[in-house]
């Protein structure tokens, strides 16, 4: 059995405060009735889940518009590939860029909701998406996402 891999763009913006330069990063928060009432720890770098017939930069670019409606051109910095708690592993890029969250397209999914309803209803992969200091990401975003936020702070200010 394979195990599960998905792929993702951290999206930065750097911003001038005063004299020293911070970075602020566009996260997701998941769609559906079970994220719906859910924030701190659950909010994502946008991604999703590919194949081994698929690179892997081309998944997360392909995942980034589905889930934002935005494509991205680079340049993509790689980072250090993670282990979710799951035990899905997720291939991230960095790519410096700005969107307004509040033009978001996100791609549905079908769900029976509640369970055992026999309803079924439509639901974005994402309802949401915000830009975030690295300090409040930390506290939003997936914990086993924090070292991306990490790699990147690292890459990004020492270059």
């Amino acid at each position: 059995m394979t195990s599960k891999q998905s792929a993702g763009i951290l999206l930065y913006r750097r911003l001038n405060s005063g004299v020293t330069l911070g970075l602020e990063v566009f996260l997701v928060h998941p769609g559906g009735p079970f994220w719906k009432n859910k924030d701190a720890g659950v909010w994502t770098i946008p991604k999703g889940e590919f194949t081994n017939d698929e690179p892997a930069l081309d998944a997360a670019v392909r995942e980034f518009r589905e889930e934002t409606g935005v494509t991205l051109k680079g340049p993509f910095q790689p980072l250090s590939p993670i282990r979710q708690k799951g035990g899905k592993r997720v291939y991230a890029w960095a790519s410096r860029g700005d969107l307004d969250p509040t033009t978001l397209v996100s791609n549905t999914f079908e769900l029976e909701w509640p369970r055992g309803s026999g309803r079924t209803n439509t639901y974005p992969e994402v309802d949401r998406g915000a830009w975030f200091t690295l300090a409040d990401a930390r506290e939003y975003i997936n914990p086993a996402q924090i070292p991306l936020l990490e790699e990147l702070e690292e890459t990004v200010t020492t270059h």
